[in-house]
């Protein structure tokens, strides 16, 4: 019996040791963190959260689904006044190695002034005092024609309802849904009608849960339903104008808030769920933010926003039966704001952002073979008016097209890309068993400290 016990303990021993074992003996790698001292905090993060139930991940699910080059930048194209800046910066983008753009086609940029009206008179060009009408579309083909000559998919990004769209214009806030969802359906199926040959994906929105993305939460609150509503409408025509056409979920802003302004996004996605949205989309979408923890970090917690917080978006597809579909990144990135400016999305420095930038991409495709496609937020904005503002110091490039740290870094990784070796099954399989093997040991090992404690009973 005494023997029969000690081999038991040894087992639990070997058991507890192997459940919290960890994946790297890194602590960067581990955590994410910088300073000794977070990463010294952040072991102990760590250990609580790897021996917590894990996402689900359905990797027998994804049959290929992923299948297309990660690399994607987000643009902001309409806003160049010249052509050849556009031109330019195509051309940028396509030597540097990145094969995808999410660009916007803001609604309230097309069909400005009223229901069939894609005349923009909002400008006088002339000086005559009286405003000049122009084509609204024209800009807008001009970047899905450079798109297509320098072979450049583009995700367009729909939505930003114009003021006419409302009774309440937009008092009730500049993104808040239109009065009938109709006119958002009318307008989404003329954009695939128009571009179909040219464009395949389709954004359904912008974090539709947060961040006013959805109008003042005063008056037009984040609602999951009404969401999906619109979602299943724009899903619908944009596949009536162009059935070979993929569409996207918006991009849920990661937030751990409940409320009427920032509702959490894994909650929303379940309530998305239950109305219905599991068939209105054919690819999910989320952000990729690391904040204050670099890209290594693989703390999870639900109420922790870090890189890998779109593992639980994950684990919700894989349990509403979506776990074929593939989840895309729309915005990924680290902020280099500098001081005195607000790190309110963290901080980094330059160094450290083009670091991080190629870490993120390399840690992607080595470990999660549902991402697809990863954005990096941001290539460059027209002009320099945001510089007092922290959120500007994503950007990749200054207005002027001078490159920073991070562009050079992603230019030199993406242009001579070789992927990463993927992650083996059985490391996501241990994962997955660290919590079972964590409560099989440790009822063991307290049992035998308690009967060490009452002086080594052996069991007769």
């Amino acid at each position: 019996m005494r023997r029969l016990w000690q081999l038991v303990v040894t087992t639990a021993v070997f058991l507890f040791t192997l459940s919290l074992f960890p994946p790297t003996l890194s602590l960067y790698a581990l955590t994410g963190e910088k300073a000794w001292q977070g990463q010294l905090l952040g072991v102990g993060h760590w250990l609580y959260t790897a021996v917590r139930p894990q996402p689900q991940l359905g990797l027998r699910d994804l049959a290929g689904s992923t299948a297309v080059s990660p690399f994607g930048v987000n643009t902001f194209l309409q806003q160049e006044v010249e052509p050849e800046k556009r031109e330019r910066s195509l051309q940028m983008i396509r030597n540097a190695g990145f094969r995808f753009l999410r660009q916007e086609f803001p609604w309230e940029d097309i069909e400005i002034h009223g229901k069939g009206d894609f005349s923009d008179r909002r400008n006088d060009l002339d000086g005559d005092g009286i405003p000049d009408a122009i084509d609204a579309w024209a800009k807008y083909d001009q970047i899905v024609a450079l798109a297509n000559v320098y072979d450049v998919q583009i995700i367009a990004r729909l939505g930003n309802p114009p003021a006419w769209t409302r009774a309440l214009t937009n008092t009730i806030g500049a993104y808040a849904p239109p009065d009938d969802y109709s006119d958002f359906g009318d307008f989404v199926e003329t954009v695939a009608r128009r571009y179909r040959g040219q464009i395949t994906y389709y954004q359904v929105w912008n974090e539709p849960n947060g961040n006013e993305e959805w109008g003042n939460p005063a008056l037009s609150p984040v609602n999951p339903e009404q969401y999906t509503q619109l979602l299943c409408l724009a899903y619908g025509r944009i596949k009536a104008a162009n059935p070979q056409a993929v569409v996207l979920a918006g991009a849920l802003t990661p937030t751990v808030e409940v409320s009427g302004r920032n509702l959490n996004d894994l909650i929303f996605l379940e309530r998305m769920y239950a109305a219905g949205a599991g068939a209105c989309f054919d690819v999910m979408s989320a952000q990729g933010y690391g904040l204050f923890s670099g890209p290594t970090d693989r703390r999870l917690r639900p109420t922790v926003i870090n890189y890998p917080h779109h593992l639980f978006i994950r684990d919700l597809m894989v349990r509403h039966g979506d776990g074929a579909k593939p989840l895309w990144i729309s915005e990924m990135g680290w902020n280099a704001a500098p001081e005195p400016l607000p790190a309110i999305y963290g901080r980094v420095t330059e160094a450290q952002q083009a670091r991080y930038a190629v870490e993120a991409y390399e840690r992607a495709q080595a470990e999660w073979p549902w991402v697809g496609v990863i954005n990096y937020w941001f290539f460059k904005r027209a002009a320099d008016w945001e510089r007092d503002q922290s959120w500007y110091y994503f950007r990749l490039l200054e207005p002027d097209f001078t490159p920073l740290p991070a562009w050079d870094a992603l230019a030199a990784y993406a242009g001579a890309h070789a992927a990463p070796a993927q992650r083996s099954d059985w490391q996501h399989t241990w994962m997955g068993l660290r919590p079972l093997l964590f409560y099989l040991s440790s009822p063991i090992l307290f049992l035998a400290l308690l009967r060490w404690l009452r002086g080594g009973e052996t069991g007769k």
